[in-house]
């Protein structure tokens, strides 16, 4: 069994052959060596959370789930906290601060990451303003964009500077920095800017929850920022047929697709991308850029 070692920490290395996306053979390896490239544009958007993950130790196509509490056997020098729940309880999440962890979590099939829209030394602070744009029945990605350009131009009219990135599934996010916000601001904000545009655009944009509305319409969804919510972060693998990323874009593509496969990257695609761009969404982590709610 491999024994590898990163950033001085060493660990075992398993099952790299196995393939987690059957659809094109991709293997564990692949997705390690992705997590491994990526690794020093993705971290600091995950550092400083707490985190849950999308195991699927058979693969996509096998069994899954979501993994908040640290996984058995997790090694003393991955960085652990405790948040405290709803009910009051208090529960330890991993947080994904090192190159080291980010490769430990991958060799446990931890496929996907999510974080909160806070950091762990504030958990009743939002720094993190989201809204998921996804599409209804009868529409795209490409509607969602249409829909992000009224989002960003919205958004900007309150002093909140926004970036976008794919779902990695069918939709897209808006991710905005904020500043002195509590998690209740935070959503009361996106669902007043929510319910606005739907009111502006009523045959494009649907805010309510009610799944059977949504036909030929893009949810924008704001309730990713309530406190016990998290988000895919910036540049995670997803767990779909295939290995598609939350990838950072620009507004610049954003405004010229035309057709939903322009926004579709996946693990071969995202490195070439950082080596030309860098992070596209840097900008978010200049605390600098983080905006005030109104009210």
């Amino acid at each position: 069994m491999p024994i590898t070692e990163v950033e001085g920490h060493r660990f075992k290395i398993t099952h790299l052959d196995r393939v987690l996306w059957p659809l094109t053979g991709t293997t564990k390896a692949e997705m390690l060596h992705y997590y491994a490239t990526v690794g020093a544009v993705l971290l600091p958007h995950t550092r400083g959370r707490q985190v849950s993950f999308v195991r699927t130790p058979d693969g996509v196509e096998g069994q899954r789930f979501f993994q908040k509490r640290p996984p058995a056997g997790t090694p003393e020098w991955v960085t652990v906290v405790e948040t405290v729940r709803n009910s009051g309880e208090t529960m330890e999440q991993v947080q994904v601060n090192d190159l080291a962890t980010l490769i430990w979590a991958g060799n446990l099939s931890c496929v996907e990451i999510h974080t909160h829209q806070w950091l762990a030394d504030a958990p009743g602070t939002a720094d993190r303003l989201v809204l998921d744009l996804d599409p209804g029945p009868g529409r795209t990605v490409v509607d969602c964009c249409e829909v992000a350009l009224l989002l960003r131009d919205r958004l900007a009219e309150d002093g909140i500077t926004s970036w976008a990135k794919t779902s990695g599934s069918k939709g897209l996010h808006l991710l905005a920095g904020v500043r002195g916000a509590s998690p209740r601001a935070a959503s009361d904000y996106a669902r007043a800017v929510a319910r606005e545009l739907e009111s502006r655009h009523p045959t494009t944009v649907i805010s309510r929850m009610t799944r059977a509305d949504r036909t030929g319409r893009v949810f924008i969804d704001w309730s990713q920022n309530a406190a016990r919510k998290t988000t895919a972060a910036p540049y995670t693998v997803r767990a779909r047929e295939t290995p598609t990323v939350s990838a950072p874009v620009s507004w610049r593509e954003v405004a010229a697709v035309r057709r939903p496969e322009q926004l579709t990257f996946t693990i071969d695609d995202v490195p070439g991308r950082v080596a030309a761009d860098g992070d596209l969404m840097a900008g978010l982590l200049d605390p600098g850029n983080a905006g005030t709610l109104p009210g």
